[in-house]
């Protein structure tokens, strides 16, 4: 598994839990996904571990990072990166348990202060939105263009996230989302991998 973080392309998030996560974020990682997520909120343990780790297994035959979402415990028991939000574990902490290599990455919704915190801090990309109306997040802030245009100055690659289609991708592309993090676009689709293909195909026009 990679711990270099891809400059730009399809960063693909899961909707766990479901019965076939595997076989689903193997489908986005063929349709040219460059940074996977998992994401699953719920209090089974044993579950999210056992499916870190094959998430971990998979990633590293196809060469691409593995980011846990909020766990930093989890992450550093599968050898992954981090993302973190604001009511998560502090990037120092993070940084200190999972080693300097390792994708810690952080959530800065519309704040371009806190972004800048947090490239002060050490993390490794700056995730920015909604962007759009979300079916995972339906009541997150909101950010704009225009906060990604002034987030270049911090030096980090940054994240779109929040509603990101294939229709509207391309604003945040231009205005300088380096990677597009999507939920329900690829992994609500009937056809993972095409929908994954469609969002990567953005990053070669």
């Amino acid at each position: 598994m990679s711990t270099t973080l891809p400059l730009r392309g399809l960063y693909a998030i899961s909707n766990g839990p479901r019965a076939d996560l595997l076989a689903a974020c193997a489908a986005a990682l063929r349709g040219g996904a460059v940074l996977l997520q998992y994401r699953d909120k719920t209090g089974d343990r044993v579950r999210r571990a056992a499916e870190a780790r094959a998430l971990a297994a998979l990633c590293r035959e196809f060469g691409v990072p593995l980011v846990v979402n909020d766990d930093v415990a989890l992450a550093a028991d599968v050898g992954a990166g981090v993302h973190l939000g604001e009511h998560d574990a502090d990037i120092a902490t993070a940084r200190q348990r999972l080693g300097a290599a390792a994708i810690i990455g952080a959530s800065c919704y519309d704040s371009l202060e806190r972004a800048r915190d947090a490239a002060a801090a050490g993390a490794d990309y700056l995730a920015f939105g909604a962007f759009q109306p979300s079916p995972t997040k339906p009541h997150a802030r909101r950010a704009t263009p225009e906060l990604l245009r002034a987030a270049r100055t911090l030096g980090r690659p940054l994240v779109a996230i929040g509603g990101i289609t294939v229709d509207n991708a391309a604003a945040v592309i231009a205005a300088g989302a380096d990677l597009v993090a999507v939920v329900s676009g690829v992994f609500g689709a009937a056809d993972v991998e095409g929908a994954a293909r469609r969002y990567a195909d953005l990053f070669t026009k």
